[in-house]
C-alpha cells in the first residue's frame, strides 16, 4: 500500500525530502503521516496531515521539516531542513482509513559528518 523512499547519509544542518508512494488516491485516508524510530527509542510521530490539509508537526522538527502531498501523483513527502544528529532514524509513511493502519517499509536517514 505504501511506499518509502529517499533515505540517506546527510550531514548536520543538510537536507533531504522523503517520498512516500501510496498504491491507490492518498484522499481514500483520513490521515497520513511521517513517524520515525531512533536506535533504542520508541517509534514517534513526526507529523501528519489530514483529508482536509490540516497538518501537525512534533514540536522537535517545527519550523525545520515540512508534509506536503500531491493528490495526481498519489504521493506523500517530507521535506526536511537544519537536520540534526538527533533526527538520525528509520523514517516511516503511515496511513489510516477507518479502523485500518498501514505502514510502509521504511527508509533511513542518517545524520553524521
Amino acid at each position: 500500500q505504501l511506499q518509502a523512499s529517499g533515505g540517506g547519509l546527510v550531514q548536520p544542518g543538510g537536507s533531504l525530502t522523503l517520498s512516500c508512494a501510496a498504491s491507490g488516491s492518498i484522499f481514500n485516508f483520513n490521515v497520513m503521516g511521517w513517524h520515525r524510530q531512533a536506535p533504542g527509542k520508541q517509534r514517534e510521530l513526526v507529523t501528519h496531515i489530514f483529508r482536509d490539509g490540516f497538518t501537525t508537526y512534533a514540536t522537535s522538527v517545527k519550523g525545520r521539516f515540512t508534509m506536503s502531498r500531491d493528490g495526481n501523483k498519489n504521493m506523500v513527502y517530507l521535506h526536511m531542513n537544519s537536520l540534526k544528529p538527533e533526527d538520525t532514524a528509520v523514517y516511516y509513511c503511515n496511513a489510516k482509513r477507518s479502523t485500518a493502519d498501514y505502514w510502509g517499509q521504511g527508509t533511513l536517514v542518517t545524520v553524521s559528518s
